[in-house]
């Protein structure tokens, strides 16, 4: 197979132009090409109005030909031989106690989705519901403000991923085909064919929830195990190695535990550091959602041919004199800035898409990095408490609804009457409030000092009427649960895995995450 890089053509191209342009870079002729398959495809705004779509494609074509074809193209670097990336699954000897899932977020589900695949019947513990009926907890509390601390949009099936843009893009260097093997799998259960090329994918939580139900269905049908409603409260350690977990009272028995719990199952990191597990506190960033007309967003993007496409993305980022690093986060074209509260009188926000990214706003986080500046990082556990102060700050500012202000009068710090040219699109109930005072006086400035630079990237993004809420606390976990080269923690046979261990950031890079561990527990039983 021969793969061409840079193949770029107009964004309403079609597959016979697209072929023809394979022939043409190749100089055969189109009944030469057998057959070919999109790689990858972003988008090059940086002749607007002109757009195009840039390819990397894979092409077959007959016989003996693709040799000739590559020698004669030897001095084109965008044009080489093909050698896939495929995704080699462990293989286990199936001599060992069952494997305990503790979590069903896409780092406990892939892990799981391992094991099953192998025949070792894994047993998952998720404290919140099946994701149809957490569904149903989360509408409600959007609807009375009546919040279920375990079912709501950090717990439950799929994780806190599940009710974001569902965004796949992930950072990690991939060199063993996991992340592949990943999009492969959503495709495989329900998922749009397009994440696989996508150079920016997302399957939207509304196409999520389907995909995460149908994995689980599978797990189960392979031998699987899934008991919802059912926190793990306590784990069983002798001579410093676990020997299973404790549920509803009952424990259930194990030598191989993965422990994929997220980010904010805060009594649980509490019960790990009081049963001595090597743990620490790590930075992260907090701040604001803000929200822009999606138009205004796509326009600056894209051009005047912007409908033609779907709605933009931006990545922002900035690097301040006094050492802080503002950014943009978990940025949710066409979506929706949601109430994520998980614990009473405390309240957080995060952005949601649906699969269209249909709404009228762009929103993301505007996020500072927080640290030793914020909380005493000798304590594991003091990120946590620095994250429930500025909740329950943002809680009582709006009587526990979304506090928001409109940029410009954060910056005067006076408080907003109305909404200017837009409104937002939220769920959950709002309210005006003084944002300021919920953080110090050099996190508010570096956000204004950060916007003024934005805004010189995206015309508009530091408008007066730009929307702000609060408070976006949940960028990533503020503990780090140590591991070893084998996986496992000081605690011998427990596996911390994913967002919450501290060691992924998204949907994707948590699922590989859940791959590597359900590879390395076969590798250790294996021995």
């Amino acid at each position: 197979m021969i793969k061409i890089d840079q193949l770029k053509l107009d964004i309403s191209a079609k597959d016979n132009q697209i072929i023809n342009s394979i022939a043409k870079k190749l100089r055969v002729n189109e009944k030469d090409i057998r057959d070919f398959q999109i790689l990858k495809r972003s988008i090059d705004a940086r002749k607007k109005p002109d757009l195009f779509f840039v390819y990397s494609v894979v092409v077959t074509l007959d016989g003996a030909l693709e040799a000739k074809v590559l020698k004669k193209c030897t001095k084109d670097n965008n044009v080489n031989t093909y050698k896939p990336k495929v995704y080699t699954l462990p293989s286990a000897n199936n001599n060992s106690s069952r494997p305990i899932v503790v979590g069903a977020g896409p780092a406990g589900l892939f892990a799981a989705y391992v094991f099953a695949l192998n025949n070792m019947n894994p047993i998952v513990f998720e404290r919140g519901k099946k994701v149809d009926d957490r569904t149903k907890d989360i509408l409600e509390f959007w609807e009375t403000g009546v919040l279920n601390t375990a079912s709501n949009v950090q717990f439950g099936e799929g994780g806190a991923g599940t009710f974001s843009d569902g965004k796949l893009n992930t950072l990690v260097n991939d060199k063993l085909g996991r992340n592949k093997f990943v999009l492969e799998t959503f495709v495989k259960f329900g998922a749009q064919s397009n994440i696989l090329y996508d150079g920016k994918p997302h399957i939207g939580t509304d196409i999520l929830k389907q995909v995460i139900a149908n994995m689980r269905n599978e797990i189960i049908s392979l031998g699987g195990e899934f008991h919802f409603d059912s926190q793990v409260d306590n784990f069983v350690i002798e001579d410093r190695k676990i020997k299973g977990v404790v549920s509803k009272g009952e424990t259930y028995y194990s030598d191989s535990v993965v422990l994929a719990i997220g980010h904010s199952a805060r009594d649980t990191f509490k019960t790990l550091y009081d049963l001595g597990f090597d743990m620490e506190a790590k930075d992260f960033a907090v701040g604001f959602r803000i929200e822009h007309p999606q138009a205004m967003i796509s326009e600056t993007m894209y051009g005047p041919q912007y409908n033609k496409l779907e709605p933009a993305p931006y990545k922002l980022a900035h690097n301040l004199d006094n050492g802080r690093g503002v950014y943009s986060f978990c940025m949710c074209p066409g979506g929706f800035v949601v109430n994520s509260s998980s614990e009473e009188n405390r309240l957080v926000v995060n952005g949601m898409s649906y699969s269209k990214r249909d709404s009228h706003n762009a929103n993301s986080a505007i996020v500072v990095s927080v640290g030793a500046s914020e909380f005493d990082k000798s304590n594991p556990l003091a990120g946590i408490e620095f994250q429930r102060q500025i909740e329950g700050k943002a809680f009582i500012l709006a009587s526990g609804k979304i506090p928001q202000q409109l940029y410009g009068d954060f910056k005067e710090n006076r408080m907003s009457n109305g909404y200017g040219d837009f409104s937002s699109e939220t769920k959950g109930y709002t309210a005006f409030g003084l944002l300021s005072d919920i953080f110090s006086q050099e996190i508010n400035q570096s956000i204004i000092d950060a916007m003024g630079h934005f805004g010189s990237k995206i015309k508009g993004f530091d408008r007066y009427d730009a929307i702000l809420s609060g408070v976006e606390s949940r960028t990533s976990s503020p503990v780090r649960i140590n591991r070893d080269e084998q996986f496992q923690s000081n605690i011998r046979g427990l596996y911390p895995c994913g967002e919450g261990a501290g060691f992924a950031g998204g949907i994707t890079s948590a699922a590989m995450d859940g791959l590597k561990v359900a590879e390395a527990v076969i590798a250790n039983q294996n021995l």
